[in-house]
């Protein structure tokens, strides 16, 4: 018994020691302690060189890691392991996070560069009074079209895309909310609908835009649609935005029924252990000069009024991803539907993609 306690014990000094030599490797590279902070985004979702000014400003190192999905981050942020001091959900995946209590609310006072956000997209359904959050880019969802190819087609309406002349010539994006969405516009209900008997009609609509949808796909419709695989998809702004720079015979639209405003959000996940830093870093990418630098690079739009002004003209003024109030207005951001009704979005989805086959 006694050889077997000296065994545990040795085993447990060993661990003791190793964990000490990892938490002084860790320190010695600047992944611990209060000078630092942990940034989980989007990939290529932000200007690199703004990183180094915010270390060079503050003193503070960031670790800036980065997901492919909103899921992905879920998982990650629930799971965990790693101290995320500063992540970036989309509108529905804060929803989520909030209601599963992921999330630290955040410090108005010290964030006085929230006075800069344009007030149209703050206090949003998803997250009242910004108690978690601060819009960091925004956009639309819509459709990117070939003129040569669509010549007679009017797509300020979304009935142009059950327009014969389409014929096995669309792509659709892969998500549920998004396609029912636009079913549910083109009847002139909202895109939050709930009534299942408006939900039936705008499948019974989807099934009739079968012959001309060539596919349903992920990212590859980027590639697809900038390689004139198709004459037109429907797509969020952020992709059009990457087709149309590499295909610039296209061109981009929101129809005038309305469509989808989204949002991707700074926010501070609950197991953050750098809130002040967090505080910081977060009301730096909000100071104009910043805000611009970074949307100029990203290539998205910006919610924050005073960056817009600093933009150049070719970029503020394209009505196509700044579109003027007539449009805006009528963008709804998703509402958080429920477990149940969102699993019937999706089974209604499915039986249309189904149809397709």
């Amino acid at each position: 018994m006694k050889s077997l306690v000296r065994v545990f014990l040795s085993i447990f000094i060993i661990s003791f020691g190793l964990m000490g030599v990892a938490a002084w490797l860790n320190s010695s590279q600047g992944y611990s302690g209060g000078n630092t902070l942990t940034v989980y985004n989007w990939g290529d979702y932000i200007d690199p060189e703004l990183l180094e000014r915010f270390q060079k400003e503050t003193g503070i190192t960031v670790i800036y890691q980065t997901f492919d999905s909103n899921e992905a981050m879920l998982t990650k942020i629930e799971q965990g392991g790693t101290s995320f001091d500063v992540a970036v959900p989309s509108e529905y995946a804060l929803a989520k996070m909030k209601q599963e209590h992921l999330l630290l609310p955040l410090d108005h006072s010290k964030l006085p560069n929230l006075k800069h956000v344009d007030s149209h997209y703050l206090n949003l359904s998803f997250d009242p009074n910004n108690q978690y959050s601060v819009p960091y880019f925004w956009g639309t969802v819509g459709i990117v079209f070939n003129p040569e190819l669509t010549k007679g087609i009017d797509f300020h309406s979304w009935d142009g895309l059950w327009d014969p002349k389409l014929r096995n010539n669309l792509l659709l994006v892969d998500g549920a909310r998004e396609i029912m969405g636009m079913s549910l516009n083109s009847l002139h209900y909202s895109l939050n609908d709930t009534n299942k008997a408006h939900l039936q009609q705008a499948l019974t609509k989807l099934e009739k835009l079968a012959p001309n949808v060539k596919a349903v796909v992920g990212d590859e419709i980027k590639m697809l649609l900038a390689n004139e695989e198709a004459a037109a998809g429907v797509v969020w702004s952020g992709d059009a935005s990457e087709i149309m720079d590499q295909n610039d015979k296209l061109d981009y639209v929101v129809p005038d029924e309305g469509s989808n405003l989204w949002f991707d959000n700074i926010v501070i996940p609950k197991t953050a252990t750098h809130v002040d830093a967090a505080h910081k870093f977060i009301n730096f990418m909000m100071q104009p000069d910043v805000a611009a630098q970074n949307a100029e690079f990203v290539g998205y739009s910006t919610p924050n009024k005073d960056a817009k002004k600093l933009l150049p003209e070719d970029i503020s003024g394209d009505e196509r991803f700044y579109p003027p109030s007539e449009i805006t207005d009528k963008l709804e951001v998703y509402d958080n539907l429920g477990k149940r009704m969102l699993a019937h979005y999706n089974e209604l989805f499915l039986q249309f993609k189904m149809h397709l086959k």
